[in-house]
């Protein structure tokens, strides 16, 4: 894919998801058990890589190491926005990011820190999204399905699209 078209495709999921502050990470278990947790995203980068804190101490550092492939699920039902990405997770110890990417906010989940040695970081390589945006008003859905109901036609659809990163 050309430089120019990725960096849209990435404009196009940090758009998506910009706003809606958490999203359900899905991993596999080592008993092959499918677990979703929320997790807040930290960044997006100009890969299209999404960031997250966690600890090594959490069943989420070790199901990453036991199978990689996860998705993330994003969901703002108030302007009907749901956005699902695809992608590996890795595990990432690199205490000079942790320390760059730290806020205030972290302090309650981890007490002592960026410089604890349990805080690590989770980046999920995404290569590919899915997103539903239904952004007409309520009143205007309503209306569409009214209009359905009454012509036995269907409503007009969300607006859906695959994103390849």
């Amino acid at each position: 894919m050309p430089a120019y078209e990725h960096a849209s495709q990435v404009a196009e999921l940090r758009a998506r998801i910009q706003t809606i502050r958490y999203a359900m990470l899905t991993t596999i278990d080592q008993h092959g058990r499918l677990n979703s947790r929320p997790m807040t995203t930290q960044q997006v980068d100009a890969e299209g890589n999404l960031w997250f804190f966690t600890s090594t101490e959490t069943a989420l550092w070790q199901d990453i190491a036991a199978h990689p492939q996860v998705n993330l699920s994003f969901a703002e039902p108030a302007d009907d926005v749901y956005v699902s990405v695809s992608g590996m997770a890795e595990r990432v110890v690199e205490r000079e990011r942790i320390k760059a990417m730290w806020n205030p906010a972290l302090q309650a989940w981890y007490p002592h820190g960026p410089d604890d040695p349990h805080v690590m970081l989770v980046k999920v390589v995404s290569d590919s999204a899915e997103y539903w945006d239904a952004s007409a008003s309520g009143m205007v859905q309503l209306f569409q399905m009214a209009r359905a109901a009454l012509t036995g036609s269907a409503p007009d659809e969300a607006q859906h699209a695959r994103i390849d990163l």
